[in-house]
């Protein structure tokens, strides 16, 4: 009996407490909500291609619980753009409630087809609005996204099983598959024009015997897990020129991503890499940009071939190595690399690297690295630790930059054997290397053998304008002023920017300049 008297004193104070609460009670909206942004902007995309998701943030600054009648896409269900509230996808809602003094989150993406346009348009604005409420209480934020139209090359798809090509061969003999989604490029496909940006999925492939020529301003976006792959007897030619725009770039040619959203800018390992196989020759890039790959640039094999030229490029946000050598011959002149997981240039297993007139810099802050900006090693490990070498016939730097934020920026590991060279200079360089770790050491870090270095600069801070940007630039404080010599000077007489360097040569790719102030 008592238990039965005192449930119900427990079910009258609920029911009088809950009769008493004003949470429940919802009016509702007169048109004053407030938003953190009056128009959405969805930043650029390319055509079928989804969007990041955007957040919008809707206020209710009143002191009343408020019921929304309608929230809804102004092109109603034929709109290109998806809305998310609560957890619920669709393009519009009915009564949506948001307590006092308290806020809802809207997540907006769009998908759009340019065919769907009646114009001959490579780009336009695609505009429509989120309308909240009905009537003299109406109100909008409105929604814009860049629609970008592209030539896509995707590997194809079996239309029986489903399943994504993958690359058979490489050297168009014995058919083997590599289990690498892609497929080779066709005829028409081996001349990347500027009229259009490309987007890749997963590896694509430049037949054997051919060049892939990519034409001034060219666009080259990669989707995740996608690169070039360059095989026997195939080149590349990046054939950028100089850009009156520093910041547009509008002749250089541009490999990134194909995230274009601003979130995505700089965000390393967005796509695989550049892979020259062996066998491929005469290899050219000339004023392009390499941005958030995993390797920029990944050569293997031909030391003693023209395998790689890179002049005048720019190098960045490469997650693992911006250029990875590995027993090869590389040429690289008025090159900027910067950003890398671990090192901005390997040469592995040996090979054959000169450059000059360069700037090799590592001011990685995404995680910890274990590898300085340059490494150069004469061998390669087995999964049993078992050491397979090769020459380095010759590895140098000729008044360039080496530097970073961490300390040394330069390493040589050499396995000794006397079949095996180790030949390596810097010469008239910058170069950061503190005693302060005692691992390195022996003759290959024997500062005063003029065998190995020459007129070099340490620890001397080369002053960069903004390495967080990949702005490498030096400033007139520069240590790296009129520091190089005139013979390489010559060698290579215009900087990365076409500055005369012939008469008061600094280091690495860049002449000095007075830094403007920077934007806050």
């Amino acid at each position: 009996m008592k238990r039965c008297v005192y449930s119900i004193l427990i079910l009258g104070f609920l029911m009088l407490w809950s009769s008493c609460r004003k949470d429940f009670d919802f009016s509702r909206s007169k048109g004053n909500l407030a938003f953190s942004a009056d128009t959405l902007y969805l930043d650029t995309v390319f055509t079928n291609i989804g969007s990041s998701t955007y957040k919008l943030k809707v206020y209710n600054q009143s002191n009343e619980d408020i019921v929304v009648p309608s929230v809804r896409l102004r092109l109603g269900e034929n709109s290109g753009y998806r809305l998310n509230i609560d957890g619920i996808a669709g393009k519009s809602f009915e009564n949506v409630e948001i307590l006092s003094k308290d806020s809802l989150f809207i997540f907006v993406e769009t998908t759009y087809d340019i065919e769907n346009l009646s114009v001959d348009k490579n780009q336009f604005l695609y505009i429509d609005a989120i309308k909240f409420d009905v009537g003299s209480y109406e109100q909008n934020v409105e929604l814009v996204s860049l629609i970008q139209d592209a030539i896509f090359i995707h590997p194809d798809r079996d239309e029986t099983t489903k399943v994504i090509e993958t690359i058979k061969s490489f050297d168009g003999n014995e058919v083997v598959d590599t289990g690498i989604q892609g497929r080779v490029l066709l005829p028409n496909e081996l001349n990347f024009t500027n009229e259009k940006p490309y987007v890749i999925y997963g590896f694509a492939v430049v037949p054997n015997g051919e060049i892939l020529n990519i034409d001034p301003g060219a666009r080259v976006h990669f989707h995740d897990n996608s690169g070039l792959i360059v095989p026997a007897d195939a080149s590349i030619h990046s054939n950028g020129n100089l850009s009156s725009d520093p910041d547009a770039l509008e002749n250089e040619v541009i490999f990134e991503g194909d995230r274009l959203e601003p979130l995505y800018s700089n965000v390393p390992g967005q796509w695989s890499a550049i892979w020259l196989l062996e066998g491929s020759t005469n290899n050219i890039f000339n004023y392009t940009t390499i941005k958030n790959a995993t390797v920029g640039i990944f050569s293997e094999g031909d030391p003693n071939s023209n395998k790689l030229t890179i002049t005048n490029s720019q190098i960045y946000n490469s997650s693992s190595f911006g250029i990875l050598g590995r027993n090869t011959s590389i040429l690289g002149e008025n090159v900027v690399i910067n950003n890398s997981g671990l090192s901005s240039f390997a040469g592995t297993l040996g090979g054959k690297y000169n450059f000059t007139h360069s700037t090799i810099a590592n001011y990685w802050n995404n995680s910890s690295r274990q590898f300085p900006a340059v490494l150069l090693n004469n061998f390669v490990l087995d999964e049993d630790d078992n050491a397979t070498l090769a020459d380095l016939t010759e590895a140098n730097f000729n008044n360039c930059i080496i530097y970073g934020n961490d300390n040394p920026e330069i390493q040589m590991e050499e396995i000794e054997d006397d079949n095996v060279v180790f030949n390596f200079k810097f010469t008239n360089c910058l170069i950061r290397f503190g005693s302060r770790n005692t691992n390195l050491t022996g003759p290959n870090y024997d500062f005063d053998d003029t065998n190995h270095y020459e007129g070099n600069i340490f620890n001397q801070d080369p002053i960069f304008f903004n390495t967080d940007r990949n702005q490498m630039l030096i400033g007139e404080a520069s240590a790296a002023i009129n520091q190089g010599l005139a013979i390489f000077a010559t060698q290579v007489p215009f900087d990365i920017l076409n500055v005369d360097r012939t008469d008061s040569p600094d280091l690495g790719a860049y002449q000095h300049i007075m830094f403007p102030e920077e934007e806050e």
